[in-house]
């Protein structure tokens, strides 16, 4: 009950619900790291205003280091000079921001993504710059300057958060993705205080934490302080990493959703990569084609947050068909309790509700190096008769429904399916990792501070 009160009194102070489905966007940081340019932003807003934007997407999110003007790479420059303002808030660098200049901040930036019909979101760190600490600046509206509030090893006062939600909010900021609070060193105390300075806000603004893996143990605390969080650390094209989602995305299910809330799998690496001259100019996602579609589909039936992180502009068709398949996207945006009905050494299976009918999906995963075929009793993911129809999802047609759910997989492949007209049977509560839920989300508190997700090697 305190979590969903704490979340509905920040929404009937700015009058909205923050996040009501999971946000769907795109990041600069997989295509462009640290050195991203306000000509690159227009541009991926352009893509997405003509291509995605009628399919969901909406949020267009600048991430780390617009404030150095000598970035590089996806590298962290120790003791790089960044752009303050008077009070020790970071500014936009303005050689790659020139819009920025006269003190203008992000507003003109955030004006023309807001007029292509999307939302403009920024990527913090925690705490106060050591720059700003360094030259002692003061803080808006208080007595104190940043030596006073600052512990140079961690810890931030809560009247310089405000001080930053204040300027976000000038600017016209919807989404911001706090760092280095949500993992490792774990950060309650900040995550809080940004949380209480969000809630001010003239403007309703989403509040991401990252990165993870957040400990399951403190969901709850998540869930009252933020509408996403990461559950793992940063998730590049790379099948070892893909593999280890699945545990992850398991231990979460339950959660997700509750009071609005997401636990987030991270972006998702589709499309051209690391476009820096210091990485070689960029390159196409090393995932296969499979294992992409393997992606949006454990990321959709999980309900996780759908943040692109390739370049728009350049997305070839096949991408872009990932993106744009309405059927998934609807998964991802109105299915319920989502949970992973079957497993064995070679499959694992997926089954969500159909909000409104007693249709389900039903993903299925061959997480093998091996083709295989895979014939499974439709009881064995959570379905009691055979089904009257089947929709493949990602192909947008119709199958014959048969006796067993039957699909034959290339390696890290995968087939979504819409199963139509389930005879309603009574639910039977869910055991997840030990721990009994009646309903569609758990009630907090629940302790799984023991969970150790492995991944076969």
């Amino acid at each position: 009950m305190l979590l969903a009160a704490g979340l509905l009194a920040v929404a009937s102070a700015q009058g909205v619900q923050l996040a009501p489905t999971p946000p769907m966007g795109w990041n600069s940081w997989d295509a462009y790291g640290t050195t991203v340019t306000e000509q690159q932003i227009k541009a991926n807003a352009d893509a997405m205003a003509g291509k995605l934007r009628r399919f969901g997407w909406q949020y267009i999110v600048v991430d780390i280091q617009w404030y150095a003007e000598a970035a590089a790479g996806h590298d962290y420059r120790p003791g790089e000079t960044l752009t303050l303002d008077r009070y020790g808030r970071l500014l936009p660098a303005l050689n790659r921001f020139p819009s920025a200049a006269n003190g203008s901040g992000f507003r003109p930036l955030a004006d023309y993504i807001h007029g292509k019909g999307l939302k403009f979101g920024i990527h913090i760190m925690r705490g106060i710059p050591r720059q700003a600490v360094d030259s002692n600046l003061p803080i808006k509206g208080t007595q104190y300057h940043a030596a006073d509030v600052a512990d140079r090893h961690n810890g931030c006062s809560q009247e310089y958060y405000d001080s930053l939600i204040e300027l976000y909010s000038a600017w016209g900021v919807d989404f911001i993705k706090a760092d280095d609070m949500g993992s490792h060193r774990f950060q309650p105390a900040e995550i809080r205080a940004l949380r209480r300075a969000i809630a001010r806000a003239p403007r309703p603004i989403v509040l991401s934490i990252s990165p993870g893996p957040a400990p399951l143990s403190r969901a709850a605390f998540l869930g009252q302080h933020a509408q996403l969080w990461r559950i793992s650390d940063d998730f590049w094209d790379d099948w070892k990493l893909l593999r280890r989602q699945f545990e992850l995305a398991r231990a979460w299910a339950p959660f997700v959703g509750t009071g609005n809330t997401w636990p987030d799998a991270d972006m998702l690496p589709i499309g051209r990569l690391r476009i820096t001259a210091k990485e070689g100019g960029g390159a196409a996602s090393r995932l296969t084609p499979d294992e992409q579609r393997t992606m949006l589909t454990l990321w959709s039936i999980f309900r996780s947050p759908l943040i692109i992180g390739g370049e728009l502009p350049s997305l070839d068709p096949a991408s872009l068909a990932l993106l744009a398949n309405p059927e998934v996207i609807a998964v991802d945006q109105s299915s319920r309790a989502g949970h992973e009905s079957f497993r064995n050494g070679t499959v694992i299976a997926w089954t969500a509700e159909v909000p409104g009918t007693d249709d389900r999906y039903v993903a299925l995963f061959n997480v093998t190096d091996l083709k295989q075929t895979f014939q499974l009793d439709w009881s064995a993911v959570g379905i009691a008769a055979e089904p009257r129809g089947v929709r493949d999802l990602w192909e947008l047609k119709d199958t014959a429904a048969s006796s067993q759910l039957t699909a034959e997989l290339k390696p890290h492949a995968s087939v979504l399916y819409r199963v139509t007209a389930v005879p309603r049977v009574q639910r039977q509560a869910r055991v997840v990792d030990g721990h009994q839920f009646n309903n569609r989300t758990p009630t907090f508190p629940v302790d799984l501070s023991t969970f150790n997700p492995t991944v076969p090697e």
